[in-house]
């Protein structure tokens, strides 16, 4: 068995330098939505009275509701959260109060907003993540589909669209967003509709890392000219860093961005609130979803290695499950559960899952605590089971608590309590 190669094709368009918008330019978006009020609603409903785990038992509660397909969630320290739909809205919330904030760039969305499984794009607004520092910068980093040319489709599409990497502050008035600079565009652009991505970290040392998936064509996985299914890795302010792995490795032309590749789209991902590493889950074709460990110039297989099949034959893909010079997966899921926001649990409110990661999961509708022990998987407990729907996001908010967010035309967001006394192992420290 020969060693798995990158293939080398023809060169891609240079990095995006950072770009500042003014309003003018903002109001040719190609996705509208009214500003002002949105449609959300905050008021707390519990939806599941107890829930017992092998730790102890908590209720669900649903904390806002209304969202059209939300897709990420973050918090600013004040304790405000913003909150992304995929139809290309971003809302700020405090308290009660919802607004839907002006200012975002041109968004290439669907009309139908239909999920994945119902035929649907899978474009839009994609993740939210609030700098590490926000309280001195005020910078906030969010992913979307990019609308672009239609000169790289191989379709009748109208345009081509890319995973884009873009920041912005919030205003005074926190009714919109000022001083945006889009920081990358993934090129080329290609057929829109698949595979985006997009999850945002900070690994804490000067850089932020987002994945792009295969945008549905695959090949671009194995190509390090072409950044679609990779991890890519900027300086927090645009650019590649010296130090990623191929500036400068032969012949010349690989893309600088590239952090690890080999991936077909990644919508979980999650620093190790210990080590610093980055973990993610990664969606496999028809069954064989894998959790990883990201690591430095590595290749991840796809599409030569996979671990599921083809959608409509049911035929194999690739060459097998391993090949020399790929790095295996840390647990495969081999029936088909589309994993989706991924998150530690470091905090207070459930001292019992210190340290475990959860994973949520689509077409499943689970939420999955894993325990890993020396970077292994030791562990493994479904603790939602189609209780809420959809899970699209995963994140621990600023109270210690566990927040999942659901994709649906009527999705929402919701956390897990622990029962006090009940709770036994999951009550609060406090």
């Amino acid at each position: 068995m020969h060693s798995l190669r990158p293939l080398l094709r023809r060169p891609i368009g240079a990095l995006v330098r950072p770009r500042l918008w003014g309003a003018a330019t903002l109001a040719l978006g190609l996705s509208f939505s009214p500003l002002g009020a949105s449609d959300a609603s905050v008021k707390r409903s519990v939806v599941a009275e107890s829930i017992q785990t092998d730790h102890g038992a908590f209720r669900v509660v649903r904390t806002v509701s209304g969202l059209e397909h939300p897709w990420g969630v973050a918090w600013l320290p004040d304790g405000r959260m913003l909150v992304t739909e995929r139809p290309g809205r971003l809302n700020l919330i405090d308290g009660e109060r919802v607004v839907r904030l002006s200012g975002l760039p041109a968004i290439h969305t669907d009309e139908d907003q239909k999920t994945a499984p119902q035929g649907g794009n899978q474009g839009g607004l994609l993740d939210v993540v609030v700098h590490p520092d926000y309280a001195q910068n005020g910078w906030i980093y969010f992913t979307y589909s990019s609308p672009g040319d239609d000169d790289t489709v191989t379709d009748d599409s109208e345009v081509a669209t890319a995973t884009a990497l873009a920041r912005a502050r919030l205003n005074e008035a926190a009714d919109g967003l000022q001083d945006l600079q889009i920081l990358y565009v993934q090129s080329p652009a290609t057929n829109p509709g698949r595979h985006y991505g997009s999850r945002i970290v900070f690994p804490g040392d000067g850089t932020v890392v987002f994945s792009i998936g295969d945008r549905g064509l695959r090949r671009g996985s194995q190509n390090l000219q072409d950044p679609a299914g990779s991890f890519i890795r900027l300086r927090e302010d645009g650019g590649a860093p010296e130090d990623n792995p191929f500036v400068g490795v032969p012949p010349g032309n690989l893309r600088p961005e590239i952090y690890s590749f080999g991936h077909r789209n990644n919508q979980g991902i999650a620093i190790h609130p210990e080590t610093g590493e980055i973990w993610t889950t990664e969606h496999g074709p028809h069954g064989g979803d894998l959790l990883h460990r990201v690591e430095r110039g590595a290749n991840y297989g796809w599409p030569q290695v996979a671990f599921g099949v083809e959608y409509d034959t049911k035929q194999p893909i690739g060459i097998g499950r391993g090949a020399p010079g790929v790095r295996e997966p840390v647990r495969v899921w081999q029936e088909s559960k589309a994993p989706s926001g991924l998150a530690f649990h470091d905090g207070e409110g459930f001292p019992a899952w210190r340290g475990h990661l959860f994973a949520g999961f689509l077409l499943s509708e689970q939420l999955r605590r894993i325990e890993l022990r020396d970077g292994e998987v030791v562990g493994e407990e479904v603790v939602l089971d189609g209780t809420v729907g959809r899970i699209r996001d995963v994140r621990q908010g600023p109270d210690g608590l566990i927040y999942v967010v659901t994709d649906h035309s009527e999705g929402g967001i919701y956390r897990l309590e622990p029962l006090g006394a009940r709770g036994g192992g999951l009550a609060r420290a406090d």
